[in-house]
């Protein structure tokens, strides 16, 4: 927008007739107002002359009776349901004051119960990708169905996330994402039901720092430094493998077992060294499977930031109230977090779901009446 001046600031004069360049730009950004967008759909018939039976017009592509909802309302209820954590009620009263829509906390139930089916098919379909990969992280977290407390598990490869949530805590939940496969190498905490499901483990380097860290704090002044020192050290030369040579990690891991034999044979005066060093000999073979496997990180991190989300809506909203809820925030964590591997937002990954799963707008129709 080019505007020119009328009069001087300064004396007042008008100086319209003065020729004027530009003095200053900016950009001044808004919202356009949010207005439904509604097209009356009108299905006309009569009686057939051949056959004497009725007939009725096809609906447009993409408006066949039913849901009066289309794609972008369906996407964007389940976008701040599930990603920003927007309850029902909040969900009505934000669609009514933003939108102008009245849209009633049993008509959103109603609107996820549709998604419910496109997202278990995807959620079959992330699970045969992530049995294929070579190297699988998992964590897990407390969810709540009814007030019953299940366990939310995630499961993550290079390009797969799945989200499980069961009733159980047991190994038979990965088992049965599993299936007859079984991976490479499995990153995980020091938990039972996480060992044993690949060929090699890795276990999450800072959940053992949490543990020095707690002798530590109980009075261990001797072991618990040098494990420190050595882990901390190990994580970083982790980072940096792109930088060595094979040969160079090769001995770094050698520096490393050195160092832990020398932890053990040490001999520790407080109970908290004794208990670090009994945690050392029963996991030491999982130590370091990041320093001769360059697809292994030394942590479980990222396993711990896709299932923190779902921690968060724990909390915001208090859980599910049916088993079913659960089921579609698995599949929308599933797709979503799958997707943002890719690059891909989380509103366009449902959008593009629901385009194609439930097409409810005819992407060729004419300008609507309203």
């Amino acid at each position: 927008m080019a505007c020119h001046a009328t009069h001087c600031q300064s004396c007042g004069a008008d100086v319209r007739a003065v020729r004027q360049r530009r003095r200053r730009r900016y950009d001044h950004v808004d919202i356009p107002p949010f207005v439904p967008h509604v097209t009356r759909v009108e299905l006309h018939g009569g009686r057939c002359p051949g056959c004497s039976k009725r007939f009725t017009a096809e609906p447009p592509a993409g408006m066949a009776p039913g849901t009066p909802f289309g794609t972008n309302i369906h996407a964007f209820l389940a976008y701040l349901h599930h990603s920003h954590h927007v309850g029902f009620a909040r969900l009505a009263r934000l669609m009514r004051e933003l939108f102008g829509l009245a849209i009633f906390e049993g008509a959103i139930a109603n609107a996820f119960k549709r998604l419910a089916e496109p997202l278990a098919a995807v959620r079959r379909s992330i699970r045969e990708r992530l049995r294929a990969a070579a190297v699988i992280a998992s964590d897990e977290t407390t969810s709540r169905i009814d007030g019953v407390t299940h366990r939310h598990r995630v499961f993550v490869a290079d390009d797969a996330v799945l989200h499980e949530i069961a009733p159980r805590r047991a190994k038979t939940v990965a088992e049965a994402v599993l299936g007859e496969r079984r991976p490479e190498v499995w990153i995980s905490d020091r938990y039972a039901g996480q060992q044993n499901l690949a060929t090699a483990q890795q276990i999450c380097l800072a959940h053992v720092l949490r543990d020095v860290r707690f002798a530590a704090d109980g009075g261990d002044t001797v072991t618990a430094p040098q494990l420190t020192r050595l882990l901390q050290w190990t994580i970083q030369v982790g980072r940096r493998r792109h930088e060595l040579a094979d040969s160079t990690l090769r001995t770094y891991r050698g520096k490393a077992e050195r160092w832990l034999d020398d932890l053990v044979a040490k001999p520790a005066p407080h109970p908290a060294g004794r208990e670090l060093q009994a945690l050392i000999k029963a996991w030491r073979s999982t130590f370091f499977v990041f320093l001769e496997d360059r697809r292994v990180p030394a942590t479980n991190n990222e396993s711990e930031r896709e299932v923190r989300p779902s921690v968060v809506f724990r909390k915001v909203t208090g859980g599910f109230r049916s088993p079913w809820g659960a089921e579609i925030h698995a599949g929308y964590r599933s797709l979503t977090s799958t997707a943002a591997r890719t690059g891909q937002t989380a509103f366009d990954a449902i959008r593009d779901l629901v385009a194609d799963a439930l097409p409810t707008r005819s992407r060729t129709a004419t300008a609507p009446t309203t």
